[in-house]
This record gives C-alpha cells, structure tokens and sequence, in this order.
C-alpha cells in the first residue's frame, strides 16, 4: 500500500511540472515595460475619469505563445525555441497598461476591474506581432479604438513600429520585439493624454 501512495505522488508530481509532454524550451520570452509606475504611487479617480485597456483581439497567427516570423504576404513561420510565457495580446495588454499608467499619471484599470469605473476605454487589435524575414525587422502594429465622454465619442488610430534585427534568433527577436512594442505604448500614452 505505501509503494502505490508513494508512485501516485510521483506521478502527480510528474504531472505538475510537464509542458505537455514536450521538452521545456531553453528560453521562456516576456515583454517589459521601459517606463514604469514607482513604487507606493498612489493615484485616485473621480467617476468616469479613469482608463480600462482591453486586451486586445489578435489573428489566430498571433494568437499563440510562438514567436511569429512572416515571409512575404502568405507565408508564416515560428523561430524555433522562441516560446512567449504569455500569448503576445495578454503580455502587450499589460506593457501598454504599464506605459500607460506611468506617462500620464491616470488610473489604468485591468478589464476585471471594469465594474470600478466604466470611464475611458480602450480596445483594439494588435495585427501585427512578430518578425518580417524580408525586412530584417520586428513589426508591431496596433488598431486602437478609444471611447471618451462617456460613448459619445468614439476615436480610432493605429499605431506601428519597426525595430531592425541582426539575426532571427529567440533572444534577439524577443529584444526587438519588446522595444517595438514600447514604442507602440509610448505614442498610444501621448494619444490618450492628448485628447484629455
């Protein structure tokens, strides 16, 4: 009786530590924000004042945790070992919240926080988020849709930026990609601080 309570541990165990069956990968990617909220930064809103940033919808291309590599119009790859902890909208989600946050000193509120304060909302698509083999660059572009006044409003732009890459690697891919994606943020913060 104790050797099968102590195989059925082990295999629980076993069970807990797997990444579906396959072998881990040598790199696990993640995207950081540049510019971020300091610690004990307290800020409060008033009703209607602050900004919820939905995560944002992706084409099923994008919609995994590999690391996208496009060739030409049709043709899409993933860089080997290239693995993001994350799929890239939630992680994107997260750096453009941060960004956010830290640029214009509003209230960002994750979307299950939304009952708080339905004021600012910003939602979008993020179309593009991964490696172009013919440019030797990593591509971030962003559809955002932001709704002021309460509705009444509603303002659309998009946002891209490119940053070069010397080789097609996880590491160096990863890099490019996150400085992308904070100049992305960067201009999104301006915009909504822009429009007050």
């Amino acid at each position: 009786m104790r050797k099968l309570v102590l195989l059925a541990s082990a295999l629980a165990l076993g069970g807990c530590v797997s990444l579906g069956g396959g072998k881990a990968p040598p790199v696990l990617l993640n995207l950081t924000a540049a510019t971020s909220v300091a610690a004990n930064d307290v800020r409060s809103a008033g009703a209607g004042e602050s900004i919820t940033i939905a995560v944002p919808v992706t084409p099923q291309a994008i919609a995994t945790n590999r690391l996208a590599v496009s060739d030409g119009p049709i043709a899409i790859a993933y860089v080997k070992d290239a693995v993001w902890v994350e799929p890239p909208a939630r992680l994107f989600q997260r750096l453009l919240s941060e960004t956010v946050a830290a640029k214009t000193g509003k209230v960002v509120l994750d979307p299950r926080q939304f009952a708080l304060d339905p004021g600012v909302q910003l939602t979008g698509q993020l179309k593009i988020f991964g490696i172009d083999a013919k440019t030797q660059e990593a591509v971030v572009v962003y559809d955002a849709a932001i709704s002021r006044d309460k509705g009444k409003r509603v303002e659309t732009r998009r946002f891209e930026a490119r940053t070069g890459v010397s080789a097609i690697t996880p590491t160096v891919s990863g890099a490019a990609l996150n400085k992308a994606a904070n100049s992305v943020a960067a201009e999104v913060a301006l915009w909504i601080a822009a429009g007050k």
